[in-house]
């Protein structure tokens, strides 16, 4: 699930190279750190953060633990 969620990042930003994830498991959730430069940090939450609920939904979707959720944070 990072590969997936780096690869949609890396397509949506202007600076890829600075993209790190930090994922850290809390109980039944994959928690998502995503750091970013800081002109990325708009586009990756996008209007009304519209652009970031649809890559947790896109995560959802792909899980294959129905039991587990993902939690996405943007750290600047």
């Amino acid at each position: 699930m990072k590969n997936l969620l780096l690869d949609i990042l890396n397509n949506i930003v202007k600076h890829p190279d600075e993209i790190k994830i930090i994922e850290s498991n809390e109980e039944k959730n994959v928690i998502f750190e995503i750091y970013a430069n800081s002109e990325d940090v708009g586009q990756i939450i996008g209007k009304d953060g519209r652009t970031i609920k649809s890559i947790n939904i896109l995560l959802n979707a792909a899980k294959k633990d129905p039991d587990k959720k993902f939690i996405l944070k943007v750290i600047r």
